[in-house]
């Protein structure tokens, strides 16, 4: 692991990773080899996950390419030195801030949408100059393999590599120093990869699960409510971050909301969910039995039908919920609804700032909808507390892989120095500390000032 990342940190110390044309030509890379080898990538997704093929290009290839198009438009300009305000002091002067790479980053992605959450981060890492070593979760195992497979073969070696397993080798790799971290996955291993960056002082982001509650009030239209609810809970088998944890709902409503679900589930699978084609299964037999124990002495009042040789879970309400069972303390990260009766807004708004950070609480809020703005690149992608911290997704993916470089180019025309005279600190004083107002007042003020300055200063009085 040592020797990898020494031989990526060397590939990035000859600058090859900095010219926009060479980001250019990487980031226009990726949609090469999705569009090349898009059957394969697509039989890794469905083999991990049980996706169809038209399930994972749409959760996955879509939103990929979707980000190097907005990047590969957009980069002259992120990239570009920003004009920073100066004073009175510094105002024949050159002052900017210029985005610079931060160095050799770590990408570990997670295994539930092995695809778009490890390519896309590597997207704005590629756009903002960096060298990228890419750990994709080894719970996806065909995805990852092929990402070990295809990265090299389009994307520069030296820079970008790919380094597969499990525990003990992701554990090797989080000794090593980075220059930012980003991981998506869960709170216990966020902690562990906030410890090991702590060590090196190494910036992180952490994208992390949580609860993500769902408030349905009585003046909803429970029809068009319960069938997005359904599309995004069950979606994946809810093996996705942002789908909504919990219902929460007037007693009155509850017995409704389970027959509008019901009806939306049969719907989007059929008669029978288990022989639907669009229906996912659990990622292996470790999540499925921890998935099952979450039902134990829980009301189930739709299904809770489950098969533990196929890792399949139907889509399963809980009604009547207790908030202090082990469904609502832990992230369930399954095909299970839960509903938790609540007499109005203002107790569900105190039932949820009673409880640990929701995923969505601060980190993004979506009404009308569930997880729908996860595909809008303007928007960041964010956890907040508990569930995490930083962001990426267009903009915010290159605001997060560069740092802010500030420049300041000083004429040559200027000289005040030392400020080792009372009318050179009064001047001084001045310059920095005066203050104006931004009417027409204010600016010629600034206006005399600034050429009295200069002529003082030419004249040798300053």
């Amino acid at each position: 692991m040592e020797h990898e990342v020494q031989r990526v940190r060397a590939a990035f110390s000859s600058s090859r990773s900095h010219p926009l044309t060479f980001r250019r030509r990487q980031l226009k890379a990726l949609p090469a080899m999705v569009q090349e080898r898009e059957k394969d990538v697509l039989a890794a997704i469905g083999a991990d996950l049980s996706k169809s093929e038209f399930i994972a290009y749409s959760q996955e290839v879509i939103s990929v390419l979707g980000e190097i198009d907005l990047m590969l438009e957009k980069l002259p300009e992120w990239a570009a030195a920003k004009p920073a305000q100066r004073n009175l002091l510094t105002m024949l002067d050159e002052a900017y801030i210029q985005p610079e790479p931060l160095g050799v980053i770590l990408i570990i992605g997670a295994w539930n949408d092995p695809f778009v959450l490890t390519i896309q981060p590597l997207i704005g890492a590629i756009a903002a100059g960096n060298a990228v070593i890419i750990k994709p979760s080894e719970v996806s195992e065909n995805t990852a393999k092929l990402l070990a497979k295809l990265l090299p073969q389009y994307l520069d070696q030296d820079l970008y590599a790919v380094v597969n397993g499990g525990v003990k080798e992701t554990t090797e790799l989080l000794k090593q120093q980075f220059d930012h971290i980003l991981y998506t996955g869960n709170t216990a291993v966020g902690k562990i990869v906030m410890q090991a960056a702590a060590k090196h002082l190494t910036p992180v982001a952490l994208e992390l699960g949580g609860k993500s509650p769902c408030y349905v009030d009585r003046d909803c239209d429970l029809d068009v409510a319960c069938r997005r609810i359904t599309w995004g809970k069950f979606m994946n088998c809810r093996q996705t971050c942002i789908a909504s944890s919990y219902v929460l709902c007037e007693p009155s409503l509850q017995d409704l909301i389970v027959r509008k679900v019901q009806e939306a589930v049969k719907e989007f699978y059929g008669e029978n969910v288990k022989e639907s084609p669009d229906y996912k299964r659990i990622i292996n037999l470790r999540h499925f039995k921890r998935i099952k124990s979450l039902l134990e002495g829980q009301k189930i009042a739709f299904s809770g039908e489950m098969d533990e040789a196929t890792r399949y879970i139907a889509p399963t309400i809980l009604t009547d919920v207790n908030p202090d069972t082990k469904v609502m303390q832990e992230e369930i990260f399954g095909p299970i609804l839960p509903i938790v009766p609540v007499k109005n807004a203002d107790e569900a708004i105190q039932f949820i700032n009673e409880h640990e950070t929701p995923w969505l609480s601060t980190g993004g809020v979506t009404g009308n909808e569930v997880i729908m703005y996860f595909m809008l690149s303007s928007l960041p992608f964010r956890g907040v507390g508990s569930s995490g911290m930083g962001a990426y997704h267009g903009k915010h993916s290159f605001d997060t892989f560069p740092y802010q470089r500030p420049c300041l180019l000083k004429t040559l025309k200027q000289e005040g120095y030392p400020l080792n005279s009372q009318s050179k600190v009064g001047w001084a004083k001045l310059f920095l500390l005066k203050r104006f107002n931004k009417g027409r007042l204010g600016l010629l003020l600034l206006t005399l000032l600034g050429v009295l300055a200069a002529l003082l200063i030419k004249a040798g009085y300053c």
